[in-house]
């Protein structure tokens, strides 16, 4: 049996800082990179803004899980936790500090 909402769910707005890069390119870290054991290998996010160098992420543990595309952005949270957010919802939702 299909469950049915008797009402819409409560609606949140978002508070929080986080740090963030915007995303040019994606690319697999060149053979023999030092990566952990069973991580699938290094990828790296290259950042739009020039001024920031590639950023190191493991095949397995992030590429996998967060389904990273050019044009969103890195974002690391207050308690050091890394994830993706595509583009649009990023900018919908966060201005710089």
């Amino acid at each position: 049996m299909e469950a049915t909402a008797s009402a819409e769910m409560p609606k949140y707005k978002c508070h929080k800082e986080v740090w963030a890069l915007k995303i040019k390119a994606i690319e697999q870290s060149p053979p023999g990179d030092p990566a952990p054991k069973d991580s699938g290998g290094t990828w790296l996010l290259i950042p739009e803004d020039a001024r920031y160098g590639p950023i190191k992420v493991t095949h397995n543990g992030y590429v996998i899980k967060h389904k990273p595309e050019v044009g969103g952005y890195y974002v690391v949270y207050a308690d050091g936790y890394k994830s993706f957010s595509p583009e649009k919802a990023f900018e919908d939702g966060y201005s710089p500090a």
